[in-house]
């Protein structure tokens, strides 16, 4: 169960503007937190609590291959991100890293931003934290979910070399 404060942000977010290439001098997470979203919303830095969620269009995360866009926005406290399509390489960069994105196509639809939320991936419902508003959410891919459930990729190959999951 993830809470948070959404963020919501329309289509073609991307990693860019997530973490806009000036700032990819320096790979420390802190660093690259301190700059998250700075090309499309400069206020997100410092105002993004743990937990908070992001809510965005088509084809978030577009764009160049950049895994500092995932870290920027994991180091910064964002517990996960909904969108109703990814970047490809952006979608598989956070799996890898262990940060879940879902696709939802009516999320955006359903949340103003700013708006506290709950989602539930286990029964992949997204809700206002009154309960008022439900959203569906498209279901994680078993495969993407082992390795999101591991911690990313590098635990999940860790635990399965060591025989501690199944094939």
């Amino acid at each position: 169960m993830h809470e948070g404060r959404a963020w919501v942000f329309g289509d073609n977010v991307n990693t860019d503007l997530i973490i806009p290439g000036k700032y990819l001098d320096n790979y420390d997470p802190d660093h690259l937190a301190s700059h998250a979203m700075e090309g499309i919303r400069k206020d997100f830095a410092a105002h993004v609590k743990v937990g908070d969620i992001i809510i965005a269009g088509m084809n978030f995360g577009c764009g160049s291959s950049r895994e500092q866009a995932v870290i920027a926005l994991m180091q910064s406290g964002v517990s996960l991100v909904i969108a109703k399509s990814f970047g490809r390489i952006f979608y598989r960069n956070a799996i890898n890293l262990g940060m879940p994105v879902i696709t939802s196509p009516n999320a955006t639809d359903a949340v103003r931003d700013g708006e506290m939320v709950v989602v539930d991936l286990d029964a992949q419902v997204l809700s206002s934290k009154d309960g008022k508003e439900r959203v569906g959410l498209d279901e994680i891919p078993r495969r993407a979910r082992e390795i999101l459930d591991s911690g990313g990729l590098i635990p999940y190959i860790k635990r399965r070399l060591h025989g501690q999951g199944a094939a």
